[in-house]
Order: structure tokens, then C-alpha cells, then sequence
């Protein structure tokens, strides 16, 4: 970036602390609403789980919300201004397929651990404390690494765009996560998570609108497309087809795609952010929002890196680009400072504003999840478990409280010295792979085949974890002379690491399950899994003089009701394999292979067409987590604000003088379809 930054600290510091404080104070508002007006307590299980009762628009914007880090948006564009066309596009798909694939894990895990807080709970239920703390070890590592690629990027961009320390914005960019989610918990972090997307969305549209319709600088796709081919010829893309920035056919593309597809299943399947959003949502709805938030997700780093990466080497060489007249410092680029340099020459300041709210959305949005999934970690797999197994809801509450303040400061901390050391956020999204990949397969096993024995699920993580480092520290000497900071981070030492993380335990896990004497004497039957009990918030709702039982997701089932929810789990495990597997091919083979096969360089046509679909989707993602939550949540909405006005006004408000009223209707809302008729197992699913 130029040495003067386009905004001011104050601005900078305006919007890390002012937003994050207008955020908290939202929540702690909401909150009381709805204690108010829905009958909703904040009991130990609705700050962890949400009742159970997410609906799927909202369950779809918070895995956009989730799933949109930081690095989202500043790596995908850094790979667009490396590799050209390519890197949106596979930095999307290979990242995309996971999320759609978790969909079937999430179903797998409401089917046979109903009551669990997080798959950890699961996994002790089934193997015992030994394997349970592997697995707690490999999930933190997942939350830590995750999060401190949050606050490398997040803290990097603050800096560039407004001369705020990077110190300063590392232990800033918490803070107002932390008040909101310890207010909220998760039900907290799916509606703030629905406002970050929604703005996320705009922003990218008054991104994409501008470079390709209304720049003065650049205006159209044919421009851009202009530029592209001219930036081509100034220095060609080592790897890639005729040195093209307009081809599928990258060869170091290729192994980012290998590396990010490879370290995107630990991120994902490793992380308890994700089981917590599985867990909180209703069973009809859970299916339906990990497929809707995949595909909706998918748009924003393929429109965002082809946007901004794009216009980053369309504009390099124009006076408007900060860096002009030399290109950007491959340091700069691996920091993630591709998008906002680009967004200066787009919008000047204008740009660099929008920019600084893009980053801060994405950095607390995602973050609010890693607290969620430390605090459900700390709380239930430890605190609970392992060190006082009587606690009641209000000390598990509390727990859960001060695990999100000294996670947040750990994690300020440990920013800060990654930045100090050199270490980007490029370095430790090529690097999380390696360290976490290798607990995926055993992991997901633990939910999907009952032949897994206990030795194949407690040594796989670490002797991968073992041959992961050895092959890319090895790779890393052999090809670097040394070991440094720029070897290690170099693509095929990656790619070396991440690949035998994630497929070596193919190789331990048949020997540890059938060797003679680790061998399982039968398969699992999933009994010990259903037993996971639910915390005890008596004591909650008797203070707060409420019936428990009315308190959304309190109330026990009967048995009709659990049959009823299992047959729709169990249908929608079906759906959810289907629509995986065709899914999967679509985005990693299909599409991509001919274009990567014939080394097809874009016509002006071809990549007019290429930006329009990019733009096209991302109406779609808008109308599917941005419109569709708020047409499914109409009547509590209503309901709520009709009550909020009758308490106004002072007219006798049904839901303060008879707290059934709101319970009773949410619950008959959720047995009726539009026409008043009780909705089927199969169309409930379907819905």
C-alpha cells in the first residue's frame, strides 16, 4: 500500500470498536426482546444450542457468515492476481464442497447424538476420555489456527487502509464479538451473522457493479478483459497456459487448488463451530441449510477475487493504483492487501471505507462462531465431563462466559506475536491443513461406520499429524536449502503436507480396525451416543419465575415426537448423499476439468459470460440467506412487534399476562404449513 493510508486512525478506530459496540448493544437489546415477547430464557442450553430450533434461511446465512472469513476475501483475490481467472474458481470449489458434504455429517450427528452440545461429546460417548481428549486437542488446534488467521488478515487490512497498529486492531477486533456472543451465545451469532452477510453481500455487489459498469477507469468485462490480456503480455504467469491470466490451465493454480481442498476438510470437519450450527438446527432444517449455505457461499470469493484480483492487474499500471508504477510486493500480496489496494483504485476512499467494513464483518462473523465453539468445548468436553459433571445451567453459563474472554486475549496475543514473526495470513491458510487434516477421516467415521475401532481412532490423528510435518518439512529442505519462513510457505511443501495429513489415515485406519487384537469384538450400535444428557436449567427458569418446559427447546419429547424426528433424519441422510456426491462432481469435475484439459484461453464473449454468471449467482446466494430468513421468520416477527406495540402502548399484552399463548403458537406454527394442515415427514424435509 502507499505510505499514507487512504483513512484516518480515527475512522480506523471507529469502526473496530464503534461497530463491534453497536453490535453488542444490538444483541443485549434483542435479547431482551425476546425474553420479553418469546418466551425465550437464556438457559446454559439455548446459549449453546439454540433450542434446537433454527430454521434453515437463518442456519443458511450463518454458514455464509461462518464460512466467509477474512480470508475469503483477501486470499481468493490474492490468488486471482497471481494465477488470473483460475484462482477465484478454485479457491471456491475447493472450498465450497466441503460445506455441502458436512451437510451429511450434520444429519448423521442429530440422528445419533440428539442431545450432544458438540461431536466431541460423541466422540467420548463412543471411545472414551482417551480418544476424547485427542480430538479435543486437534479441534482447539483447528479454532486457534482458524482464528488467528481472522485477526493476521483482519488486523493487516485495518493497518494498510487506516495506519491503526496492528497490535491495537489484533486486540480491538474481539471485543465487541466477545459482548455480543457472551449476551446472545449462538442464537446471538445467527443473527448477527445474518446482518454481516447481508452487508458482505452489498459490498461486493458495489464492487463488482463498479469495475465491470460504472468505473471511469475501467467501466466493462471488456475492459477488464482488455487489461487482462495486455497485463499477460507484460509478465506472463509462470504455469500457466501460454502465460495466459485468461486460462483455466494453471499448473501452481492447480496446487493451490490441491492444498486448499485438502486443508478447507480440517477447517471444516474439524471445527465445532460447524457441529454447533448443526446441533442448533431444527431437524427439517438442517439438511436444507448446509446445501442452500454451500452453494450460496460459493459466489461471494468467486465474484469477489474476480472482481477485485482481476481489477488489481487491470489497474496496476494506471496512476489511480496505490502501488503504481511498480507492482505489488509479493509480501503485500500474501498479506491479503490485493483486495484493498484494489478497492482505492476503484472507489478511492470511498472504496477503502467499504473495504475496512467488508474485512470487520468477516473477521467478527466468523470469529463469533470460534467463540461459540471454544466456550461449548471448554464447557461441556471439559469443565463439565472432567471437572465438576453436577454443575447446574447458571455455573455452566458462567463457564461459558469466561472462556470467551480468555480465549479472545489469548488469541490478541498470539496475533500479535504471529505478526511480530513474520507469519501472514497466505501462511497459515496453506498451513492449517497440514497440522488439522489428519483427524477428518477418523472423525467422520466416528459418525458414519460403526467397524471403527478405538486404537484406529485415537492414533490416526497423530501419527498423520507425524507424517504431515515430516513430508513438509522435508519437501521444504530439499527444495529451499533450508528452513525459513518463505520455504516452508512455498506451494509444494504444502501441498506435500496437506495431502498425506488428510489421506495417510486411509492407510492407519483399516490396519488399527482390523488388525488382530485392536479389532472392535462387534460393530457400534449407536447406543452410548443417545444417552448424552442435556444440562440442567431448573434452577434458571425457577429464578426467573418461567416454565421451563415453555422455554423454546426445553421442553422433552414424546416418543411419537422423537419417532417422528428420526424418520425425517433418516430421510434426509438419504437426500443429503445424493446431493452431495452429484454436487461434488459438478463443482470439481464437470465444470472445471474440460476448461483446465483443453487449456482454453477466454475469449472477450467467453469471459463477459464468465462475470455475468459470477454476478447471477450472487442474486441468488442474496435471495437465499438475505430474503428467504425473513419471509421464513414472518409471523414470530409480527407476533413479536404486535406484542412490543400492545406493551407501548400500554394495551394488555397476551404474551407478558400469558406466557403460553407464545409458546403454544410457535409450536402450532411449526406443525402447520401455509394451508393449516400438519406438514408430512417428507414434505417437511423437502421444504
Amino acid at each position: 500500500m502507499s505510505t499514507t493510508p487512504p483513512l484516518s486512525q480515527a475512522t480506523g478506530y471507529g469502526v473496530v470498536v464503534g461497530l463491534g459496540f453497536l453490535f453488542a448493544f444490538g444483541m443485549m437489546l434483542t435479547t431482551f426482546v425476546l425474553r420479553r415477547y418469546n418466551n425465550e430464557l437464556q438457559t446454559s442450553e439455548v446459549f449453546s444450542t439454540a433450542g434446537r430450533t433454527v430454521k434453515s434461511g437463518l442456519v443458511s446465512s450463518a454458514v455464509v457468515s461462518s464460512w466467509t472469513w477474512a480470508a475469503t476475501l483477501l486470499q481468493s483475490s490474492s490468488v486471482a492476481y497471481k494465477y488470473g481467472v483460475s484462482g477465484p474458481f478454485w479457491y471456491a470449489s475447493g472450498a465450497t464442497v466441503q460445506v455441502i458434504l458436512f451437510a451429511t455429517l450434520a444429519i448423521e450427528l442429530k440422528r445419533k447424538a440428539p442431545n450432544a452440545h458438540t461431536f466431541l461429546e460423541a466422540i467420548r460417548a463412543r471411545y472414551g476420555p482417551v480418544t476424547h481428549g485427542v480430538f479435543i486437542t486437534f479441534g482447539l488446534m483447528t479454532n486457534i489456527l482458524v482464528t488467528a488467521m481472522l485477526l493476521t488478515g483482519g488486523s493487516a487490512v485495518v493497518t494498510s487502509l487506516t495506519g491503526v497498529p496492528t497490535a491495537a486492531a489484533c486486540f480491538l477486533l474481539p471485543v465487541g464479538v466477545v459482548l455480543y456472543t457472551m449476551f446472545g451465545g449462538i442464537k446471538a451469532t445467527f443473527l448477527t451473522d445474518y446482518i454481516h452477510t447481508v452487508m458482505i453481500l452489498i459490498i461486493i455487489f458495489i464492487f463488482a457493479f463498479t469495475a465491470y459498469s460504472t468505473s471511469k477507469v475501467l467501466g466493462s468485462p471488456g475492459a477488464v478483459y482488455d487489461a487482462l490480456v495486455l497485463a499477460g503480455e507484460r509478465h506472463p504467469v509462470a504455469g500457466n497456459h501460454k502465460g495466459s491470466y485468461l486460462t483455466m490451465k494453471s499448473s501452481e493454480g492447480g496446487v493451490f487448488f490441491v492444498i486448499n481442498l485438502v486443508g478447507n476438510f480440517g477447517t471444516v470437519f474439524c471445527d465445532n463451530g460447524y457441529y454447533n450450527k448443526a446441533i442448533a438446527a431444527s431437524p427439517v432444517h438442517a439438511l436444507p441449510g448446509y446445501i442452500s449455505g454451500g452453494l450460496s457461499w460459493f459466489a461471494i470469493p468467486f465474484l469477489a477475487a474476480t472482481t477485485m484480483g482481476l481489477s488489481a492487474l487491470a489497474l496496476e499500471n494506471n496512476p489511480v493504483f496505490p502501488t503504481y508504477p511498480n507492482r505489488m510486493a509479493t509480501a503485500d500480496v500474501n498479506a491479503g492487501l490485493v483486495l484493498p489496494d484494489a478497492a482505492v483504485a476503484l472507489l478511492g476512499k470511498g472504496g477503502a471505507a467499504a473495504t475496512l467494513v467488508l474485512i470487520f464483518m468477516a473477521v467478527t462473523s466468523a470469529m463469533s462462531a470460534e467463540l461459540i465453539a471454544v466456550s461449548s468445548i471448554w464447557t461441556y468436553d471439559i469443565f463439565q465431563t472432567y471437572i465438576n459433571p453436577g454443575a447446574s445451567g447458571r455455573r455452566l453459563i458462567y463457564m461459558s462466559h469466561t472462556s470467551c474472554v480468555v480465549y479472545a486475549l489469548v488469541m490478541a496475543s498470539f496475533s500479535t506475536g504471529l505478526h511480530y514473526a513474520g507469519i501472514s495470513m497466505g501462511y497459515l491458510y496453506l498451513m492449517m491443513g497440514v497440522i488439522i487434516s489428519g483427524a477428518v477421516l477418523p472423525a467422520s467415521l466416528t459418525l458414519l461406520w460403526s467397524g471403527q475401532s478405538w486404537a484406529a481412532a485415537t492414533f490416526t490423528p497423530p501419527l498423520a499429524l507425524c507424517c504431515s510435518l515430516i513430508a513438509w518439512l522435508v519437501t521444504a529442505k530439499a527444495q529451499g536449502g533450508s528452513l525459513s519462513v518463505t520455504s516452508t510457505g512455498s506451494n509444494y511443501p504444502m501441498l506435500a503436507g496437506n495431502v498425506v495429513a488428510l489421506l495417510s489415515p486411509m492407510i492407519f485406519i483399516p490396519i488399527l480396525s482390523f488388525m488382530p487384537g485392536l479389532k472392535s469384538p462387534e460393530p457400534y450400535d449407536w447406543l452410548s451416543m443417545k444417552l448424552i444428557r442435556k444440562g440442567d436449567d431448573s434452577e434458571i427458569a425457577a429464578a426467573a419465575h418461567m416454565d421451563l418446559d415453555l422455554v423454546p427447546g426445553e421442553s422433552r419429547q414424546s416418543d411419537h415426537e422423537e419417532r417422528m424426528e428420526q424418520h425425517k433424519l433418516q430421510h434426509a441422510s438419504k437426500i443429503a448423499r445424493t446431493l452431495t456426491v452429484v454436487l461434488t462432481l459438478a463443482l470439481l469435475i464437470l465444470w472445471p476439468m474440460p476448461l483446465f484439459g483443453t487449456g482454453y484461453i477466454f475469449s472477450r464473449k467467453f469471459f463477459t459470460g464468465w462475470i455475468v454468471v459470477g454476478i447471477l449467482w450472487l442474486f441468488c446466494s442474496s435471495a437465499a440467506v438475505g430474503i428467504y430468513p425473513l419471509i421464513e421468520g414472518r409471523h414470530t416477527m409480527a407476533r413479536t412487534f404486535k406484542a412490543i406495540y400492545m406493551d407501548v402502548t400500554g394495551k394488555q399484552n397476551p404474551v407478558v399476562h400469558g406466557r403460553a399463548t407464545i409458546a403454544e403458537t410457535a409450536e402450532a406454527e411449526e406443525k402447520m404449513d401455509g394451508k393449516g394442515q400438519e406438514t408430512p415427514p417428507e414434505k417437511a424435509v423437502e421444504a
